[in-house]
Order: C-alpha cells, then sequence, then structure tokens
C-alpha cells in the first residue's frame, strides 16, 4: 500500500496532479479545494495518499493532511458513497460544517454538495451522525498549515494533530486520543507516535 509520497510537483491538471518520487511519476487525484494550496509547479510537495485498486484501475488519492483521508476512509464506508463523490464532499465542505450537518440533519445543505440527492444526505445521516465527535475533532484542526509548506514547529505540531486524528479514526475518543499522543511526544513522527501510543495499551 502506498501511505505517503514524498516528491517534486510536476503537473498539475485537476483533478490529478503529477509527482515524480525517485524518477517515477505518481498520478494522483485530489479535491478540487486542495489546489490552492499546493506548492508551484517543480517544488516539493509531501501528499497523504490512499490506494484503491479496482477492477478496472488502480488510484492514488491525495490529501494534504491525515484528517482528511480519515474523513474520506470514513465517507467510503457509507453505502451508496464511492471515491469521486467523497472527494466532492470533502471539496465543498470541511469536517467541522459537515458535523454541523449532521448533527441538525440539515438535508438541504448536504443536498447543495454536487452529487449528493436526497436519499444519500439522508444516508449520510444515518450513518455518519454518531461519529460527529470524530470529524468535530478533525475540523477543529483545519488551518493548520500545508505539510508541504509548514516551518519545523509547525510540521511538528501537524505530525501530533495527524497522529491524534489518525487515532480518533481508529475508534479513540478525542479526548483520549489526545492524551496518548501527547503522553508519546518527543519529537517523533506521525508514524512513530502512532505506534508508540498504541503500545502503551
Amino acid at each position: 500500500m502506498i501511505g505517503q509520497l514524498r516528491g517534486i510537483l510536476r503537473v498539475i491538471q485537476p483533478p490529478q496532479v503529477l509527482i515524480e518520487v525517485g524518477g517515477v511519476g505518481y498520478e494522483v487525484e485530489l479535491a478540487l479545494s486542495a489546489f490552492d494550496k499546493l506548492p508551484a509547479v517543480g517544488e516539493p510537495v509531501t501528499l497523504i495518499t490512499h490506494f484503491a485498486v479496482r477492477e478496472d484501475a488502480q488510484v492514488l488519492y491525495g490529501f494534504l493532511h491525515q484528517r482528511e483521508r480519515a474523513l474520506f476512509r470514513m465517507l467510503l464506508k457509507v453505502t451508496g458513497i464511492g471515491a469521486r463523490l467523497a472527494l466532492d464532499v470533502l471539496a465543498s465542505m470541511d469536517a467541522q460544517r459537515l458535523a454541523q450537518c449532521l448533527v441538525s440533519e440539515d438535508i438541504p445543505a448536504l443536498m447543495r454538495i454536487p452529487g449528493v440527492g436526497k436519499k444519500t444526505a439522508q444516508r449520510l445521516v444515518l450513518e455518519l451522525r454518531d461519529r460527529v465527535e470524530t470529524l468535530t475533532e478533525m475540523g477543529r484542526a483545519a488551518g493548520t498549515v500545508p505539510l508541504a509548506t509548514a516551518s519545523p514547529v509547525l510540521d511538528h505540531e501537524q505530525a501530533v494533530l495527524d497522529a491524534v486524528s489518525a487515532l480518533v479514526a481508529l475508534g479513540y475518543r478525542p479526548l483520549e486520543a489526545n492524551r496518548m499522543v501527547r503522553s508519546v511526544d518527543n519529537g517523533l513522527t506521525t508514524e512513530e507516535m502512532i505506534r508508540a501510543a498504541l503500545r502503551q495499551i
């Protein structure tokens, strides 16, 4: 499985980008809202990825943060939601706004997402409203600096937030996930913090 790409951004052609990693070019599909946060062509970029294998294709989907991939994967579990529609949801509203729509059962707002009709909006509410706390925690982290442009201090704080989001996506409550990660935070990478936190259990 390909979970992350770090390389040079060679082509921007929505909804795809081409990233060169070690001389190999990877085509990655992004949510349209991510394109204005990318660096310029020829600059380094890091994307968190989800690798999907279908009968007719193998597709890489890219995200600027772990929390976005976690939300994407959560959306894929909803009946009738495919990868393209999940990306459209991410492009239309952030996790905090989606949580608000689910809590208030705001079907009309969800129906304003391209491709989401009444039945799909109702399924989103039915299948995700119990996970609003997870979505809200992801939303609180929104607005942090993308991985490609973060300073060392902000980059480490983002690693902490990404580790918390990953644990939340695994089913831990946000406060518990935050406590677990902060207790092992010693300049580790996101993956190292996740492993260290899980070893404490």
